[in-house]
């Protein structure tokens, strides 16, 4: 070894050393040197952060008491598409100025960022193997740098939002008097997420009718009416959603009953509104297929594949939310990442920056390779994450005016149906491991069983008991 070798690897070791004494520490440095070149690349690229302009005009035209979605922003004649409740949220943005108000969404969705990174790592609850500050602010380091949070951020989008008001709810202990709030919220802002509230009534429906039928129940809990074991946590979440949206709708109608009534009898059913199907950024399956296909309406195609990648997902979503840990490790996770890849995939319109659930896809991913310790899991995980930080999408012909996506060869086909397709095979894996948990037979937890670092230590060393041979004793 030379001694240039010599004197690297002394400066490896003591570098090492000093990250692991200060993990927070370094890593918090981390998070603000990737924020800092993010914020000063996306002030090069010259981001219009359109959407928080039109988010902004939305607040004017509530002010203004003129037609909601008459509406048009931006030199990109955009329209509004959201519902009326998500417009009086978005009046205070009025008060900014066009510069003051770039910076504040930039600022506010990098905190958003960390936030989807802490909820991300409580859902999928990898092993603690660094202290969860280190964790968090290191995921939210290297997720900013993905398409779909890059997208989000240079649009000025509100998706960071929607899925940590999502994850909130999940990741909600049981029994939580505000689980379902945000899911109910996120819903009355932006629609998608109610297929979270139809996921878990269906859990809880599920979960009730199983417990009665239970062997030997005879009465609920208590001694009480046979009747109150069927209520549950999952019932109760989804009941505090859809009260909640209800609220949402009835405020709304309360403060624009005109802007209202428009939206849910008319806007809502034109999902053409919020730009052409077949464009590049649409990535769900009508996008594929009015590529695949060369034309703007799919029709039955896209109708068919939807009931059916969306009913396998909700069954694989509802079968993994009711699996046993033991059975289906991070189950909850499972759960949920298969009804965000659902809504995403079933959705008339999912742009790249709607799949910002990449974040707590790739970490789950990422954490079962390490559990499994296996060539295949380990490169699907780099490989899905590649994808997701390529911005792939993009590399083919793509014009809205002209609509040069209606005339793709098959090359541009696959690069723009990148996110359709890793979606699909996330919900094929996902099916396919909560099949065979369910078909795996139920064991009590052993004593030494748990989920905390002791009771893995005490795991560990119960099976190294069981795995050491007996020794004679040579005394005789």
């Amino acid at each position: 070894m030379t001694a240039t070798q010599t004197i690297t690897d002394s400066r490896i070791h003591r570098a090492r050393a000093a990250v692991l004494r200060r993990p927070v520490l370094w890593a918090a440095v981390f998070c603000l040197l990737s924020f800092t070149g993010f914020w000063i690349a996306q002030r090069a690229a010259q981001v219009s952060m359109v959407d928080l302009l039109v988010y902004r005009a939305e607040g004017w035209t509530v002010r203004d008491a003129t037609d909601l979605y008459d509406m048009r922003a931006t030199q990109h004649n955009l329209p509004n598409t959201y519902p009326p409740f998500a417009a009086l949220l978005f009046t205070p943005l009025t008060v900014m100025g066009t510069g003051v108000l770039r910076t504040f969404g930039t600022a506010l969705n990098l905190v958003l960022m960390v936030a989807v990174a802490h909820l991300s790592l409580r859902l999928v609850d990898p092993p603690a193997r660094v202290p969860r500050p280190a964790a968090v602010l290191a995921l939210a380091a290297a997720g900013v740098w993905c398409e779909p949070v890059w997208t989000t951020l240079r649009y000025g989008q509100i998706n960071l939002l929607v899925t940590a008001l999502v994850l909130g709810d999940l990741t909600r202990r049981a029994g939580h008097r505000w689980a379902g709030v945000g899911t109910g919220i996120a819903t009355g802002i932006k629609l998608t997420p109610g297929l979270f509230v139809v996921f878990l009534g269906l859990a809880g429906l599920l979960l009730g009718l199983r417990r009665l039928r239970a062997p030997g129940r005879r009465t609920g809990p208590a001694g009480g009416p046979l009747w109150r074991g069927f209520g549950n946590d999952h019932l109760r979440r989804a009941a505090v959603a859809t009260a909640t949206f209800a609220l949402t709708v009835g405020f709304s109608a309360l403060a624009l009953p005109h802007d209202s009534r428009r939206f849910w009898t008319e806007v809502v059913l034109a999902t053409d509104r919020p730009g052409d199907v077949e464009g590049a950024g649409n990535q769900n399956l009508k996008g594929a297929l009015a590529r695949l296909l060369h034309t703007p309406d799919p029709g039955m195609w896209w109708l068919t594949a939807a009931v059916l990648v969306g009913c396998a997902g909700l069954a694989t979503a509802v079968a993994a939310q009711l699996t046993d840990d033991r059975r289906l490790p991070n189950a909850r996770a499972w759960a949920a990442l298969t009804c965000a890849v659902t809504a995403l995939m079933v959705s008339p319109v999912s742009w790249s920056h709607h799949w910002v659930w990449a974040v707590p896809m790739v970490l789950l991913l990422a954490v079962e390779a390490v559990r499994r310790r296996t060539a295949g899991w380990t490169a699907w995980t780099v490989v899905t994450g590649l994808l997701f930080c390529s911005f792939m999408v993009w590399y083919a012909p793509h014009s809205r005016p002209t609509r040069v996506e209606l005339h793709q060869n098959p090359a541009q086909m696959l690069l723009t149906a990148v996110y359709p397709l890793l979606g699909l095979a996330f919900l094929g894996v996902a099916a396919y491991l909560t099949v065979r948990a369910v078909r795996r037979p139920w064991r009590p937890r052993r004593p030494w069983e748990g989920n905390g670092p002791v009771q893995r230590q005490m795991a560990t060393a119960g099976a190294d008991a069981r795995r050491r041979p007996e020794r004679t004793d040579p005394r005789g």
